[in-house]
């Protein structure tokens, strides 16, 4: 997936979890851990079009917030917009999941809650808004070349190969888009942000560390290919 998300939960640990487990995923988490954040945050979408500030694609909710209840951001967001809302709370009460899903809510999940079932739940959210979208690659698995995004690691011939977090979430940024021409602007957005969007030197640099690392003969990459003039691609591990 790659969706910006804002994920309101206010257990420390659980939004942690959760926030690295969505990022693994191909996701934008920005997190609140209270309902005055929350408002904070989604008041600053709202703001007029010279912030540029972008808009979620969906909002992960949590009821009981240390300085109110969830719902009364549900209650604000469906007076102004459709963005979908997926609740997840520890409250089982049938009349209360009923009474938020008619308010407007898109779906209800009760903690604890498996990862997986979250992530089909969001994309059941987004697929009823048209957005029809596919489960991100985790792993890659080519030769004697596996990457595991969601333990974070990285083996080539059975060795660990250490990264930096700049080269892990590059090669992360291409895993996810396997098989597919990522371009020069899209990985530059994705790993350093928009602010980065004319240093494209900062792209040679570090996929000629990648390839350094991971390829028999960097000057002749195996895997992580040029296209040249618009990007870079990994190798598909799945030809159809």
């Amino acid at each position: 997936m790659s969706l910006r998300l804002l994920l309101v939960e206010d257990d420390r640990e659980l939004r942690s979890t959760l926030r690295s487990a969505l990022m693994v995923d191909g996701c934008d988490v920005i997190t609140a851990a209270s309902l005055s954040e929350a408002n904070a945050i989604y008041s600053q979408t709202q703001l007029d079009s010279e912030t540029k500030t972008q808009s979620f694609d969906l909002i992960l909710l949590d009821l009981g917030l240390p300085d109110g209840d969830g719902s009364e951001l549900l209650h604000r967001l469906r007076r102004r917009q459709n963005t979908p809302v997926i609740i997840i709370s520890a409250r089982e009460a049938e009349g209360q999941k009923i009474e938020l899903l008619d308010a407007g809510a898109d779906d209800y999940l009760v903690k604890p809650f498996s990862l997986g079932e979250l992530l089909a739940r969001i994309r059941v959210a987004m697929r009823h808004r048209g957005a029809n979208l596919r489960p991100a690659i985790t792993r890659y698995e080519y030769a004697d070349l596996c990457i595991d995004l969601a333990n974070h690691s990285v083996n080539k011939k059975g060795e660990t190969i250490h990264l930096t977090p700049t080269e892990f979430n590059l090669l992360a940024r291409l895993v996810r888009s396997a098989g597919q021409v990522v371009s020069h602007r899209q990985l530059l957005v994705d790993v350093w942000g928009q602010e980065y969007l004319d240093h494209t030197h900062y792209l040679r640099l570090y996929m000629g560390q990648l390839r350094a690392k991971l390829e028999q003969n960097p000057a002749r990459p195996e895997f992580l290919l040029t296209e040249p003039g618009i990007g870079y691609r990994l190798l598909d591990n799945n030809p159809e």
